[in-house]
């Protein structure tokens, strides 16, 4: 299992740096669960340096799909690598609803990810219209289908999948583990078909709709939930280490 704790536009450096070396200290090695944050891009390699000899994994919210050139404001890949990221969420419900991201430019920036060694986080989603109209399923089909279109991997650990329902985000609404479940199971379909059996039968998914403590343990405990994107609750290190033990007690 995997879980991510994405900051979104939360903390400064000297606030990122303290969070951070607290989780470190209180997940100790936390085997089989890997464990990352994604701070805000200023923080990263301060953050990447604090917790440097700990078990803690580092991942940013974004890059770009070019190496270099005049493209002010991006971060490329190599620059991720370079501070240590292992990890980087693409195509975010919130990167799509405020700075128009599309399934293509997701998808050119997963391929470009891969190429570089890092590990794509893919969000996919629905909005509640969409999944109140009996389309969430179409919807999630498409994003996945174009977000993934000639990437490669190799192995199940090139590549992680984050299934976000939007009505679900910042709303204190979650999806029960029954639709979880389903639409999960519905993208490990997906991810079969076009990475073949073994490779997609291991992909983690990840559930990534206001998962929190009292609600870990039933989430995670379903079969193709393989790990939590978690946003607010990833900001108080007690909150998330105890999602991190409810994965450990799901494996």
């Amino acid at each position: 299992m995997l879980i991510a704790g994405n900051w979104k536009m939360h903390t400064d450096v000297g606030s990122a740096v303290e969070l951070a070396r607290e989780i470190a200290g209180d997940i100790g090695n936390p085997a089989p669960v890997k464990v990352a944050v994604c701070p805000p891009a200023v923080n990263l390699s301060e953050v990447a340096r604090a917790v440097n000899e700990t078990a803690l994994r580092i991942g940013a919210q974004n890059m770009f799909f070019e190496e270099h050139g005049a493209f002010t404001g991006e971060i490329a890949p190599t620059m991720l690598t370079a501070v240590g990221c292992r990890y980087v969420i693409l195509g975010h419900s919130e990167r799509r609803q405020y700075f128009g991201e599309m399934d293509e430019t997701v998808n050119r920036k997963a391929r470009k990810a891969v190429e570089h060694g890092l590990v794509p986080i893919v969000c996919v989603g629905e909005h509640l219209k969409e999944r109140e109209a009996g389309h969430a399923v179409d919807v999630v089909t498409r994003q996945v289908r174009a977000a993934l279109a000639g990437v490669i991997v190799a192995r199940p650990d090139d590549l992680v999948v984050a299934y976000e329902p939007v009505w679900a985000i910042g709303t204190g609404r979650t999806a029960s583990p029954d639709q979880a479940q389903e639409m999960h199971a519905h993208i490990r379909v997906l991810l079969r078909d076009q990475f073949g059996g073994a490779v997609g039968g291991a992909i983690e998914i990840l559930y990534g709709g206001s998962m929190k403590p009292g609600n870990a343990a039933e989430l995670l405990g379903q079969k193709d939930v393989d790990g939590g994107l978690i946003g607010g609750a990833s900001l108080n290190a007690d909150s998330f280490v105890s999602i991190v033990e409810a994965a450990k007690n799901a494996v």
